[in-house]
């Protein structure tokens, strides 16, 4: 183990919240418990096998100034947008969508029965690229970076680059992130260099987890927030699940209006403005 292996320093378990058409979610970042971790401006937990607490989907809906991370574990949507861009993210997929200037949506469940889980991750844009010409990068199942350790754990690489070199297919220059979902046998090792100044948390999918040198203990559907040092270093306690989620912080000022994210509350107007005058 590194001896700059990350402390664990805050753990949060979000509140219920819903969103779209009373899709059933849990809302970790973006509540009152946690507003935001520079750059990641929010992240939602959806899961249910119940079609009623998620079968409205997210109808048509704008976002200005971030990006949006779709990444599913079970289950199927539609997406559509006013560009006239379509598709399906599927179980093992993930869209990174980057909203830029303006984009309307629309996020449906391509299902009627049957677990839908996921999380919906939404990253911060630097001021000089809020504006930019929305764009997207999906990728299936069979598109994500895969890494079989040795010890019988797997790690499906999104974004970023494990110790040994696997590299995920999404590219984002803005805060070089990094997002892993790693599964671990019961007593277990992963580690995993971050960059010194990044943000970075971990959230645990199924299991229990100790990490770093102290050994503290992150438990099921919790996330937590790993501090000071250039790496994180985990033992599986159960067979485990989790992400790690890392990335460079902006460091600049955020004005937030519901979908829209900017830097100050006169861009925040605008946006409403232009959204309403059919500019996105």
């Amino acid at each position: 183990m590194n001896s700059q292996s990350r402390k664990l320093k805050t753990i949060i378990s979000g509140i219920p919240a819903s969103d779209g058409d009373g899709v059933k979610l849990t809302r970790i970042i973006g509540s009152p418990e946690l507003n935001m971790l520079d750059p990641f401006l929010l992240f939602d937990v959806f899961e249910s096998d119940q079609a009623k607490d998620y079968i409205g989907g997210f109808p048509s809906h704008p976002h200005r100034g971030f990006e949006t991370v779709t990444y599913l574990t079970a289950g199927r949507l539609r997406h559509k947008d006013n560009a006239g861009h379509e598709g399906v993210i599927e179980a093992g997929g993930v869209q990174w969508m980057t909203a830029g200037k303006g984009i309307v949506h629309s996020e449906m469940p391509e299902q009627e029965n049957g677990l839908l889980s996921g999380y919906q991750l939404w990253l911060n844009l630097p001021a000089a690229e809020k504006m930019r010409v929305p764009a997207y990068q999906e990728f299936s199942t069979t598109d994500i970076s895969h890494e079989y350790l040795s010890n019988g754990g797997e790690v499906r690489v999104i974004a970023g680059n494990t110790n040994n070199g696997i590299q995920g297919p999404v590219v984002n220059d803005y805060v070089s992130p990094v997002y892993m979902d790693i599964t671990l046998p019961e007593g277990q090792t992963f580690e995993q260099a971050v960059n010194k100044e990044d943000n970075t948390f971990i959230y645990v999918i199924h299991g229990a987890l100790s990490i770093g040198e102290t050994k503290s203990k992150l438990g099921n559907h919790q996330l937590g927030i790993v501090q000071d040092g250039e790496g994180v270093f985990v033992v599986a306690n159960d067979e485990s699940r989790f992400l790690l989620v890392s990335a460079r912080p902006l460091n600049e000022p955020v004005a937030r209006g519901g979908p829209f994210v900017m830097n100050t509350k006169a861009e925040i107007l605008q946006a409403f403005e232009d959204f309403q005058n059919n500019r996105f």
